[in-house]
C-alpha cells in the first residue's frame, strides 16, 4: 500500500455523481415514494458502493503530486425514495495537492439510462466528495440534484491500482423539472 493523495476519492465523488447531500438534505421539496412521485418530485435517496481503478500520478516536487485516476464499480441506493436501485458507476477526474479533487461521473441504471454528474473534493482521505446531477439519458434526461459521499481507500497499490468503498452517500434528485403555473391567459 502506498500512502498518499488519495485519488480514489476523487474518482469515488464523480461516481456519485447522481445523488447525494450532506446529513441534512438541500433545500428541495418534500419527497415521495418513488413509485408515487409526481413529475418534478424530489427523490431523497442513501447508498453505499464500491469502486476499482486505475490511477497515475506525476510528481511535481517531494510535496505537490498531481494524479488522473479513473474508477468504475456499482452503486446501490435505499429508501423507498431513490431514483433506482442499482446502478454502475464510472468516474473519471484528476487531484492536486494545491486545488484539491475535480472530476465527473456516470452512473448508469439497468436498463442503460444514465445519470452525469460534476464532482469536488478536497481529494485527501475520507474527505467529503460533493456531486451535481447535470442531466443524463432516457428518464434521467432532465435529471438535476446534489449528493455528498466520502471515500474509504481500501487498496492502494504502486503499480497505480486503486480499490475502495463510497460511504455515507446521501442526497437527493430530481428526474423532470417542476411543471410551470400556468398564467391563465390564452394566446
Amino acid at each position: 500500500m502506498r500512502p498518499g493523495i488519495p485519488v480514489p476519492v476523487l474518482v469515488l465523488l464523480m461516481s456519485l455523481a447522481a445523488c447525494s447531500p450532506p446529513a441534512q438534505p438541500p433545500a428541495a421539496p418534500p419527497a415521495l415514494a418513488a413509485s408515487a412521485a409526481a413529475p418534478g418530485q424530489a427523490l431523497h435517496f442513501t447508498g453505499t458502493g464500491s469502486v476499482t481503478g486505475k490511477r497515475q500520478t506525476l510528481a511535481m516536487g517531494a510535496t505537490h503530486p498531481a494524479e488522473v485516476f479513473r474508477l468504475g464499480g456499482s452503486l446501490m441506493l435505499s429508501g423507498d425514495r431513490r431514483p433506482g436501485l442499482a446502478f454502475r458507476a464510472d468516474l473519471i477526474g484528476y487531484h492536486d495537492g494545491r486545488r484539491g479533487m475535480v472530476g465527473s461521473g456516470v452512473w448508469t441504471d439497468e436498463q442503460g439510462d444514465q445519470v452525469f454528474s460534476e464532482l469536488r473534493g478536497s481529494g485527501t482521505a475520507g474527505a467529503l466528495i460533493e456531486g451535481r446531477n447535470t442531466g443524463g439519458t432516457g428518464r434521467f434526461v432532465a435529471a438535476s440534484g446534489t449528493y455528498r459521499l466520502h471515500w474509504r481507500a481500501l487498496v492502494e497499490s504502486e503499480d497505480g491500482s486503486v480499490s475502495g468503498r463510497l460511504t455515507d452517500l446521501e442526497g437527493w434528485a430530481r428526474l423532470e423539472p417542476p411543471a410551470l403555473p400556468s398564467s391563465g391567459a390564452r394566446p
